[in-house]
């Protein structure tokens, strides 16, 4: 049996791995969107479940008006005394000299249950993480943000006490690592393996040059030694690996005394040869996404079986193997009170403020809120694009009375990069559809012709169909005779490869969509979300 890269796939980064007697998990990363963390079970290493989102609450995780890519980074999931144990990060600013982050710690004694109310640790820099040694002693490691103009800004790996009975860290923050020549240190996990502590950080980046750096000393404070064949993972030395972008990652020891590494990872389509050399690896529109490699030691030190650079198909680990059942609906009707857990809104909680699924029976009903482009309130209910080879399709009734009103159906990666086909309305024409474009904050509405919808029409039936770099969105008023919409998007747009700017960090989305900038909050119902891969 082996195990099939990437396991997590479209937008799961920064992978945290836990053992938990025979079960594994994996927490990742969700920065603006909401329900915060995305927690993944697993029996064997080769099937993953989504399972739990842990921050549900705005007392957890208050994120409105959080700039595209802030939220949460890289949380650290493990186990101890009895009970899970979650930390956070919450950026609140991600461009210019200063990173303002918040890291938070909650705790929970089922995976799946209600995790309590945060208990904030510092502000000190990104990628916390909590260490739990053999001698009952708790540390929290850290990147340090270093916003002087005369200093590189990622300080090196910064180590506390946390003291549970107190709640709070205590003792001297120290700088254990500064790093190595690859730069951008962040990312710390520390093992106690044996006679030593074990520094895992990741460095180069989260781009192409993206790596995976190991230290080990006999005593926690350091001095940490550098791996001989350091890093023990990258793929920036191999252009052609179908995994690109390897690093930021964690490891495990199997119950069956087998090691593993969870890493992070991207899978570029074709380039474009006419790009700059930055791009020539290609774009990512399924984001960053989680990857599983084995481990061998020797002379205590980890190395990645079968190259540092990482292979899709890995040797599993001596574990009978634990299928799950399908965590959705291929067609979602609409049948439950709360929201399938592969649906996400953006910054804030799904509440009556936004929309019921109770109003109106077997609806998603979305009451009109702010545009795309909005970082507060947007009425938004999206899931990843986890294939290049899907469709995706609904059925909305919307009653729109100003041209200030629209709903339908989106494909969006931020507030500046994203298409959306939607029931709006004309002053002469009554309702219509229109095409509008986002592209790096540039607005365009391509339809040559608007596209009125017959007044006998109750619902308009909105498809996007993805076909690895190209998607196309089609119409139908009866859902039999189907219209295709003759201009071809590109997939790569909706990636971090793409978008102005740089330093950002999630993925394509695709979803259901209601804005009202007249501020009347004119609901949209939706009747079913279909997501089917090829």
């Amino acid at each position: 049996m082996n195990i099939n890269n990437p396991v997590l796939k479209g937008f799961n980064p920064d992978p945290s791995i836990c053992r938990v007697g025979e079960d594994y998990y994996i927490a990742v990363s969700t920065f603006e969107w909401f329900p915060g963390v995305q927690i993944h079970h697993s029996k064997d290493l080769v099937n993953w479940q989504l399972v739990a989102h842990p921050l549900q609450r705005v007392s957890q995780l208050d994120m409105k008006g959080n700039p595209n890519s802030g939220g949460v980074w890289a949380p650290c999931l493990s186990y101890s005394d009895g009970k899970f144990w979650l930390i956070y990060t919450d950026v609140k600013v991600v461009d210019g000299a200063w990173k303002d982050c918040h890291n938070y710690l909650v705790t929970c004694e089922t995976v799946d249950g209600d995790w309590g109310e945060p208990i904030k640790l510092n502000s000190s820099g990104f990628d916390a993480s909590l260490f739990h040694d053999n001698d009952g002693k708790k540390y929290l490691v850290n990147m340090l943000w270093d916003q002087r103009l005369d200093q590189h800004s990622f300080g090196g790996i910064v180590m506390q006490e946390y003291s549970h009975e107190e709640k709070k860290l205590v003792g001297k923050p120290e700088v254990i690592f500064k790093g190595t020549d690859i730069k951008l240190t962040e990312a710390p996990h520390l093992y106690h393996i044996d006679d030593y502590y074990y520094l895992l950080t990741a460095e180069g980046g989260t781009k192409f040059e993206h790596a995976a750096t190991i230290a080990r000393s006999k005593k926690i404070e350091g001095p940490y030694e550098v791996h001989p064949d350091n890093p023990i993972l990258t793929s920036w030395h191999d252009p052609r690996n179908p995994l690109q972008k390897c690093g930021h990652a964690s490891i495990v020891e199997t119950h069956t005394g087998e090691w593993y590494l969870a890493h992070l990872t991207g899978r570029p389509i074709h380039p474009d040869q006419t790009e700059t050399i930055f791009h020539q690896r290609g774009y990512c529109p399924l984001g960053r996404e989680t990857a599983i490699q084995k481990l061998e030691w020797r002379d205590g030190w980890p190395y990645v079986v079968g190259g540092k650079e990482g292979s899709l198909e890995v040797e599993a680990p001596n574990i009978p193997e634990t299928k799950f059942p399908a965590t959705y609906p291929e067609v979602d009707e609409f049948e439950n009170t709360k929201l399938n857990i592969n649906f996400n809104t953006l910054r804030i909680p799904f509440t009556e403020n936004l929309g019921s699924l109770t109003a109106r029976p077997n609806h998603l009903r979305l009451y009109g809120q702010e545009s795309l482009t909005s970082t507060f309130t947007q009425s938004f209910v999206a899931r990843r694009w986890q294939s290049l080879e899907f469709e995706a399709e609904t059925a909305v009734e919307f009653q729109p009375n100003t041209f200030q009103q629209a709903a339908g159906l989106v494909n969006y990666y931020n507030t500046e990069n994203w298409t959306a086909l939607q029931v709006t309305y004309d002053e002469d024409l009554g309702r219509i559809l229109e095409l509008t474009v986002c592209d790096n904050f540039t607005f365009s509405q391509p339809l040559k012709e608007k596209i009125v919808i017959p007044q006998e029409a109750q619902y308009v039936y909105l498809k996007v169909n993805v076909e690895q770099e190209t998607y196309t969105y089609s119409y139908s008023f009866n859902k039999e005779d189907w219209q295709t919409i003759d201009v071809v998007f590109e997939s790569k747009k909706l990636s971090d490869d793409y978008i102005r700017g740089g330093g950002f960090f999630t993925g394509a989305f695709v979803g259901m969509q209601c804005q009202d900038t007249s501020g009347q909050n004119q609901p949209a119902d939706f009747k079913y979300f279909k997501y089917k891969e090829r």
